[in-house]
This record gives C-alpha cells, sequence and structure tokens, in this order.
C-alpha cells in the first residue's frame, strides 16, 4: 500500500515536484531538503514501485537503471500522463497523485542527462524522465567526459540524443568533469560535477 499524504504533506509534495520538473524560464531550482516517503532497494524496484508503474501499464524491469533507460527512451507521444520520474542524486523519485516511491541509485553513481542546445533551453536542476524536453531530439554528437584530477576519460564516443532531446551518461559519483561536445559543425565544453549538491540535468550546454 501506497503512503497517503496529509494536506501539508502534499502541499510538500508540490513544492518538490515544482522544483524538479524542467521549466521554461527563471533560475535553476535549488535541492528540495523533504525526505520521499517511501523506499525500495536498489537491487530491485520493490511492490510499491510495480504497482505504481502498472497504474500506467509499464512493466517493471529489474532495477532502477534500466528503469530510467526505459523512461528516457520512451517516445514523447508514449510519456505517461501523470506519473513524475525526478531523478536525484541518491535516488529515482516516482510519484503519483498523492503516491510516491524512492528507489536507491546504486552507491558511487551518478546518473547525469545533458541536452546541449543551439537557440532554445529551458532551466532543469533534477531530470524528470517524463516531462523535460530539449531541443536538439535525435540528434548525433560526440562527447568526451573527462576527470579534471586524474586525467580518467569516462566517455569518448558518439551519443545519439533521445527523442526528448536528452543523452545519458552514468559517472563516478564526488568528482569534478569537463565535458566537451560537439555536432561536428559547433562545439562547447563546459565543466559538470557529480557531487551530492550537483544538478543531473544538465541544460545549458550551448553549441556555437
Amino acid at each position: 500500500m501506497f503512503r497517503s499524504h496529509s494536506a501539508a504533506s502534499l502541499g510538500a509534495l508540490v513544492l518538490i515536484l515544482s522544483l524538479t520538473a524542467c521549466t521554461g524560464g527563471g533560475e535553476p531550482a535549488p535541492a528540495p531538503t523533504s525526505a520521499p516517503t517511501s523506499a525500495a532497494s536498489s537491487s530491485g524496484l520493490g511492490a510499491d514501485a510495480a504497482a505504481l508503474l502498472a497504474e500506467f501499464d509499464i512493466p517493471a524491469p529489474a532495477n532502477v537503471k534500466d528503469l530510467i533507460e526505459q523512461l528516457q527512451a520512451k517516445p514523447l507521444a508514449e510519456r505517461p500522463d501523470g506519473l513524475m520520474a525526478s531523478v536525484r542524486v541518491d535516488e529515482l523519485l516516482l510519484s503519483s497523485g498523492d503516491d510516491e516511491v524512492a528507489l536507491a541509485i546504486p552507491t558511487g553513481d551518478f546518473h547525469l542527462s545533458v541536452a546541449p542546445y543551439l537557440n532554445d533551453t529551458h532551466d532543469c536542476f533534477f531530470h524528470s524522465l517524463t516531462t523535460c524536453v530539449g531541443e536538439l531530439a535525435s540528434e548525433e554528437l560526440q562527447v568526451t567526459i573527462t576527470d579534471d584530477a586524474s586525467n580518467e576519460v569516462y566517455l569518448d564516443d558518439t551519443v545519439t540524443t533521445f527523442e526528448n532531446g536528452f543523452f545519458d551518461v552514468w559517472l563516478p559519483s564526488g568528482r569534478d568533469l569537463t565535458m566537451r561536445i560537439t555536432d561536428g559543425e559547433n562545439t562547447a565544453e563546459v565543466p559538470v560535477g557529480t557531487g551530492a549538491e550537483d544538478p543531473t540535468c544538465v541544460t545549458t550546454v550551448q553549441l556555437s
């Protein structure tokens, strides 16, 4: 059974979701301090998460990484209306109405979603797998991500953005990195972090 929220806690949930969802303007939202109402093990989604996903006819995969990939890859026309899936530093927060389930992201891993742009972007701090949409859909990009301290290269490959304009990468947590992106004509190089206070959603990379 899902835990029901009181009027006060429901108001807090609305605030959290408003900070999570991608918006069209304003400053990036700060990290909220409210704790999730329930949690499931990182080794499996658990009954609550499976039941919540079933409400939207979404089959529950084996683990949270597979679920993130599954939701991110959905075509825009198939995005579940009413389901919020917010990627935080240490958990994936699923919510619908008064129901909320938190799925732990494996310790030491950091999930980063990036939406490079040419002309139009939006503010985002925690990536929403069900609502965030970037400018460059199905775009082939060359991406390099390097550790600033060790010069270790974590990614040096061609990636294709999803229909929502984002590409994803799993990185080690607690690192300061440099990310370089090019579409063959336009290039950008920006710092990114994978610490506890860093965003999981990067929409500030303008290719020029």
